[in-house]
């Protein structure tokens, strides 16, 4: 990429493009002036001291700036922000200046100890904290206000005047990527290490963890085969498959943990102190003192904040699950319909017509949760939570809620009201079949096909433009600003939520649900990296030591499990045998026999430590030298 930037070393030898920043058209000269001057300022004048220069496009009026930083800028942010690296001793340490010759690989020389992505997260780190002194508003828009310690950067993006910043890709780096990556096609596993060093922790995680749910899906899949070949109408056999169930999706969430705990220790992201987190952009307020900081900063009443979640966004949830339940009672009527048609005709096509309801509305579900998602966010948004952890969790409940009732309610009340096994295998093979179809086209297949053909129009476009600039790297700014965002893992984890539902609460009466998942989810590693690599802008890294609320929603799914399946099993005609003379025992006996798995399972849950023995044993460690040195203080 050297040669790529190769016009830009005139005037500083060692300038690194890293980060774009796009301005919005039209922007006044005296704020481009006051921002970029602020951008290069010395730490010690509340600047960010990096390095701009400004990118020459074809029509010259776009504004649009490089920024980067010195080698030297890069290690002190990267002690700023607290990034961890392995030592000499293979231990992990909290990097610092001073002893920076301690850490592994390092050389003043050697410009790779921080990854590209390291960088590019400390530049963002730097470019966030930028915050106004004296200012009163932002130079030639009065109406942009600030006051003293307000993040320039955020009122920039709220009042339109910055339109974008994003980190670049790396084109040689992205092409080795690529090709381990998805390049061919092989049986094995990620290369989560490199990801890790291109795109970050949290994203790394995610496909460590869509990689692991992948594999922990097999032993489900290898019984699902046979028991659907010899035991496909016999539906009292499922008692086994069941109780198999019950054990699989305990264990696979503890064990989950511990590997995340090694590839995070190994990443340092297990040591990372947690940042004190500043308001949101879009957090609204009237301006007050915050009693922690001490600074001026929005203040907004947490009894106003209340009232709109309880008296507005909590009815507005319920009414769409009204909804939800309405919509389901008319897929129950068709499904009616469909069943007098066939019993009717009794034809190759009346057969068909069985299917025809729950495709429509596999379908009909697909489109409310895209519709309640915008109403989602539009009213968390309204809710006006002050931290970003604030918001996503309100965020997640809802969509959590809303999806939850509205993929699985038909299915339950199939098997626990109409009681009709035959009708729940058929909704449950239809409803997830059709969904991992959808999400394959809506999310990878038609954003991949959109990008190609906005590529090729650039393409055109830059092939007939003359200008003195660097062609490549003017070609890779401008197809890469005109990429789609990605806004994080959100809908990837919310869809491998949804499937871990279908194979944990209802797969005993359709075994090859795990089936369909194993094979759902080798396509979707292939075409998440696709569209990662391909598709979006490349992400800020941002470091995580786990998955976050969405373990909670796993093991929140897995203990429903557990009531669903003793439910199933206590249905079956075997168990009802045993108890010939009193539903009142049956009963009874499924509730205790359900409270004793669920002791089990949490039992297991505390047995089974997080963390592996040796990385304790390391922790323990470096908290033991953190006091001595402190006591040597």
């Amino acid at each position: 990429m050297a040669e790529s930037w190769s016009f830009l070393d005139t005037s500083e030898p060692n300038f690194r493009p890293l980060v774009v920043i796009e301005l919005a058209k039209g922007t006044k000269e005296e704020t481009i002036a006051w921002f970029t001057k602020r951008i290069v300022d010395k730490k010690g004048s509340g600047g960010a001291q990096l390095l701009v220069k400004p990118l020459v496009t074809e029509k010259g009026d776009e504004n649009i700036y490089l920024v980067g930083a010195s080698h030297l800028r890069l290690l002190l942010g990267a002690e700023a922000v607290g990034l961890v690296k392995e030592c000499n001793d293979n231990s992990m340490r909290t990097f610092t200046y001073s002893s920076r010759k301690t850490f592994k690989d390092f050389a003043d020389d050697n410009h790779n100890f921080l990854t590209m992505a390291e960088c590019q997260y400390i530049i963002k780190h730097e470019l966030e904290n930028l915050r106004a002194k004296d200012e009163k508003m932002i130079p030639g828009y009065p109406q942009a206000k600030l006051y003293p310690g307000k993040s320039i950067v955020r009122r920039l993006l709220t009042s339109g005047i910055l339109v974008q910043i994003f980190p670049l890709h790396d084109r040689e780096e992205l092409k080795k990527l690529r090709h381990s990556w998805y390049g061919r096609v092989k049986v094995g596993y990620q290369p989560l290490d490199e990801i890790r060093s291109y795109f970050g922790e949290t994203i790394a995680l995610y496909f460590g963890f869509l990689e692991y749910f992948t594999f922990a899906l097999i032993p489900m899949a290898v019984i699902g085969i046979p028991y659907y070949v010899f035991a496909w109408e016999d539906y009292d056999k499922y008692v086994m498959f069941a109780t198999f169930n019950l054990l699989w999706s305990t264990v696979i969430l503890e064990v989950w943990k511990r590997i995340c705990a090694i590839m995070s220790y190994r990443w340092g992201t297990l040591l990372m102190k947690r940042q004190f987190e500043e308001p949101r952009p879009g957090f609204r307020g009237v301006l007050g003192i915050n009693p922690v900081t001490g600074r001026e900063e929005p203040v907004y009443s947490s009894i106003r904040r209340q009232i709109r979640i309880y008296l507005v966004s909590l009815p507005f949830v319920c009414l769409c699950l009204y909804f939800s339940l309405y919509v389901m009672m008319i897929y129950f009527d068709l499904e009616q319909w469909a069943l007098d048609y066939h019993e009717e005709n009794e034809s190759n096509f009346s057969s068909l017509m069985l299917y025809v309801p729950s495709i429509i509305y596999a379908v009909v579900i697909e489109i409310m949760n895209r519709i309640y998602r915008y109403a989602a966010e539009f009213l968390t948004s309204w809710e006006n939570h002050r931290l970003e952890s604030s918001y996503q969790n309100h965020l997640i409940l809802k969509v959590l809620v809303f999806n939850f009732l509205n993929c699985f309610a038909s299915l339950f009340y199939i098997a626990f009201v109409l009681f009709d096994m035959k009708l729940l295998r058929q909704s449950l093979a239809t409803l997830l079949i059709t969904s991992q179809i959808l999400n394959q086209f809506a999310e990878s297949l038609l954003p991949y096909w959109l990008q190609k053909r906005h590529n090729k129009r650039m393409k055109k476009r830059m092939c007939s433009l003359k200008t003195d600039t660097d062609m490549s790297l003017l070609e890779q700014v401008n197809l890469e600003k005109e990429m789609g965002t990605y806004f994080g893992t959100f809908d990837d984890y919310l869809e491998l939520f949804l499937q871990f539902g279908y194979v944990s609460l209802f797969s005993c009466v359709y075994p090859l649900a795990a089936v369909f998942a194993v094979l759902n989810n080798i396509t979707e590693i292939y075409s998440d990296a696709l569209k990662m690599c391909r598709v979006y802008k490349r992400p800020f890294a941002e470091p995580t030591a786990n998955i976050g609320v969405w373990q909670l929603a796993f093991e929140t799914m897995s203990v429903i499990s557990v009531v669903t399946n003793c439910m199933l099993i206590g249905m079956s005609p075997q168990v009802n045998a045993l108890f010939p003379d009193s539903k009142t025992d049956l009963v009874l006996t499924v509730a205790l026999v359900e409270h004793l798995l669920l002791a089990i399972k949490f039992i297991m849950a505390f047995v089974i430590p997080d963390k592996p023995r040796d990385i304790q044993i390391k922790l323990a460690k470096l908290e033991f030298e953190s006091l001595e040195a402190l006591k040597q203080q």
